[in-house]
């Protein structure tokens, strides 16, 4: 195991807030929502942040920047990630974004894991956040752009990271094969995994954990409710599953799940955070929230998690599979 890249991400708390309501996902919120969901986090020991120029087209990292301008900046983890972009259309009219924020701007995503490209993103999103160096950089779903990020997109992190621009790098993904590629092929530091090691989807328990902790890589876990489906005591039909509607068969196994947590005085919520941070591979888990009322919620779930006895049921009846 390389203990150098362990320890270069060794403060990251277990519990991280997710930025992307920040910029307005799915829908708006004012100024002052954003600035008390920041707020409520550090008063509740949050002292990992993460955050993306792509979410809200740069408004979550403002946002982010300017809600955490008043803090030490030694006594927290700031992330952004590297990949999407944003410039100016040639037209300069602002528009609706199509990208699933609520924003009007007139700028654009393009998609650039170039050493021009990254450089470019990074002085943005320092000059955004209000800071001079960044925690940890991700390169942001390099799905299509292997070759890229893998190769001019990496070495410019390393560069930065050498330099001290950045303390920690590696990937943020949906996927897991590919970010256990980044672990196995390059010099990375933390993997971002989203939505393949939850309750309903441990796929990257077969690939990824193993190969992080062969090569001493950290993994932070998000997506940790899978869209939404896990993030209620009883799932209902209708719910969100990987960004879709979840199908009838994904509904009933995660009612069994929740019925499983019921019987051990648990809820489904407080499961759904408290299994990937089981594993001694997952540094953090990031929970996304919009509002303190939020916030106090995520803390309530992780400060009280299921009894060991129904991880024993639940890998009994192959309801989990580790």
């Amino acid at each position: 195991m390389d203990e150098r890249r362990g320890d270069r991400v060794s403060t990251v708390t277990r519990i991280g807030l997710g930025a992307a309501q920040l910029g307005n996902l799915s829908r708006a919120i004012d100024e002052e929502l954003a600035r008390a969901t920041v707020d409520a986090a550090w008063e509740s020991g949050i002292r990992a942040f993460d955050t993306a120029p792509h979410y809200g087209l740069g408004l979550s990292e403002r946002r982010l920047g300017g809600a955490l301008s008043m803090r030490p900046r030694d006594e927290f983890i700031l992330s952004t990630k590297v990949g999407r972009l944003l410039v100016e259309d040639p037209s300069g009219i602002p528009r609706a974004d199509d990208d699933g924020f609520a924003v009007t701007s007139s700028l654009r995503r393009r998609w650039d894991f170039s050493r021009e490209g990254i450089l470019r993103s990074i002085e943005a999103s320092l000059r955004r956040l209000g800071t001079d160096r960044l925690d940890i950089v991700y390169l942001h779903d390099p799905d299509e752009h292997w070759d890229a990020a893998s190769t001019t997109g990496v070495d410019t992190l390393i560069e930065l990271r050498e330099q001290g621009v950045v303390t920690a790098i590696g990937a943020g993904m949906n996927q897991s094969p590919m970010l256990t590629e980044f672990v196995r092929r390059c010099d990375v530091d933390i993997m971002m995994v989203a939505g393949r090691y939850t309750l309903l989807d441990q796929s990257a328990a077969r690939d990824l954990l193993p190969a992080a902790a062969e090569n001493g890589v950290a993994i932070v876990a998000a997506g940790i409710y899978n869209s939404g489906l896990l993030s209620s005591d009883r799932p209902r039909h209708g719910g969100r599953f990987d960004y879709r509607d979840a199908s009838p068969d994904v509904v009933a196994k995660a009612l069994e799940i929740a019925r499983a947590c019921e019987r051990h005085g648990s809820t489904l919520p407080a499961a759904a955070i408290a299994f990937p941070l089981r594993s001694d591979a997952v540094t953090s888990v990031v929970v996304g929230a919009r509002g303190a009322d939020q916030v106090s919620e995520t803390i309530a779930r992780y400060s009280a998690p299921p009894p060991p006895e129904l991880w024993s049921e639940l890998e009994e009846r192959g309801l989990i599979d580790e």
